[in-house]
């Protein structure tokens, strides 16, 4: 059902190319706030030294911005429904930006000087806080100008910015942070989440077919409940996020694993992680084209639980058989777990959008996102306690089963 509003103007005309800049605008809004939740902890052992923290100090501050993502993603998102894409988003990014410049400025340790963890841990969460209005914005913002039969490959192009963010972050943020110190690596990310704001604000638009000024707040006025309410829609968002903690294990700690147990210097360690991010990128891309094409959304999603539990079981093995196999294999074997273990997103947020319908796409957005992102600040958390009663082995190899746990809660095909 389409989202109609209480205020009534005249449409603005758009050309049949401008969905490709709000898709634009979603993947730069997206790639930006990434480099900041996927790039920092790339950073992660210069983080450790430069304010002086244990492993589990470390995740608690890798942890806080999925903490401030996970509180914030469902009120932006119903705020989105109500409010339109284009205020939250900008409203969202250019707080982000202040938030990181302030860190910049004052939160940036020296040799004379190493901030308090208590403000380092409340100024990541607040980052996570303001930029957790991106994910839905964006993605009701491409659910509504994209139509079925291609709402598969736009929401996976847009997720894309997820893995280029990250990548941008892990090939620049690791020498900043040793070269330059985190007061250079905050403020970067700081342009950087100011910058698409201004395309919002330029692009970014209610699709004419609402019959919305888009200058306008929309009031959406409908008779379905909310999605909230609905069990399937909170499943496949439940199987969103579990799948996404084996991911999260990955992109948090791959760069200390590398680091302590293959003892990679700074040139190993970015090529390893910008190469998974490469690699998820264009995974990414021809899933949302290969299930577009097939209409095959669902049969899609249960199978990447399977490869990506065989993956993380493979990366398990080769790390028990540690050094009786060449280092360089187990680098090539995270790599690919990372990958494979990546390459779903944006197949199940177009299937989750679908679901819900365009005049709850933002709200169902914000499940699943708010459930991600607690297990962003939770697998910082608790990983850290698990490596040290176990080892690396079990780490990966309870990635694996999580990812498999997950096949029952995305839904079955459709019977053709």
């Amino acid at each position: 059902m389409d989202t109609q509003y209480l205020a009534k103007a005249p449409a603005r005309s758009f050309s049949a190319s401008h969905r490709w800049k709000v898709l634009g605008v979603g993947v730069a809004a997206n790639a930006a706030f990434s480099a900041v939740a996927a790039g920092i902890p790339t950073t992660a052992v210069w983080m450790r030294t430069g304010y002086q923290l244990g492993n589990a100090q470390l995740g608690l501050v890798l942890g806080a911005t999925g903490l401030g993502i996970a509180l914030s993603e469902l009120p932006w998102g119903v705020a989105t429904d109500r409010f339109g894409d284009r205020p939250v988003l900008v409203a969202g990014l250019v707080g982000t930006a202040l938030t990181l410049l302030t860190m910049g400025l004052c939160l940036a340790p020296s040799p004379g000087s190493i901030p308090a963890l208590a403000l380092l841990v409340v100024a990541m969460a607040l980052v996570g806080l303001l930029g957790g209005s991106v994910n839905g914005s964006s993605g009701r913002a491409i659910m509504s100008w994209f139509k079925e039969g291609e709402r598969g490959v736009a929401m996976s192009i847009r997720q894309t910015a997820v893995p280029l963010g990250g990548g941008i972050g892990a090939s620049l943020l690791p020498w900043l942070a040793s070269t330059h110190g985190f007061a250079a690596v905050y403020s970067v990310l700081a342009l950087m989440c100011a910058t698409p704001a201004v395309f919002a604000l330029r692009w970014l638009h209610e699709p004419p077919h609402t019959g919305a000024d888009p200058t306008s707040k929309p009031a959406a006025v409908t008779t379905e409940r909310s999605a909230l309410h609905e069990p399937q829609i909170w499943r496949v968002a439940i199987g969103i996020a579990a799948l996404c903690m084996p991911q999260i294990a990955i992109l948090t700690f791959a760069t200390v694993f590398l680091h302590d147990f293959g003892h990679l210097g700074t040139a190993g360690i970015s090529t390893a992680m910008a190469s998974l991010q490469v690699g998820a990128i264009v995974m990414r891309v021809w899933s949302g084209r290969y299930t577009d094409r097939r209409g095959n959304r669902r049969a899609y999603l249960r199978g990447s639980t399977i490869v990506a539990a065989a993956s993380f079981a493979a990366l398990a093995g080769s790390v028990a058989l540690g050094h009786a196999l060449p280092f360089a294999v187990i680098v090539a074997t995270i790599v690919i777990a990372g990958v494979c273990v990546s390459a779903w997103h944006g197949v199940a947020y177009a299937e989750l959008a679908t679901l819900a319908g365009p005049a709850r796409a933002g709200t169902a957005l914000g499940m699943a996102n708010a459930l991600v992102y607690a297990g962003l600040f939770l697998v910082p958390l608790l990983l850290p306690h698990l490596l040290a009663a176990t080892s690396w082995t079990l780490v990966w190899f309870i990635g694996g089963l999580i990812a498999l746990a997950v096949y029952p809660l995305f839904p079955q095909p459709a019977h053709r």
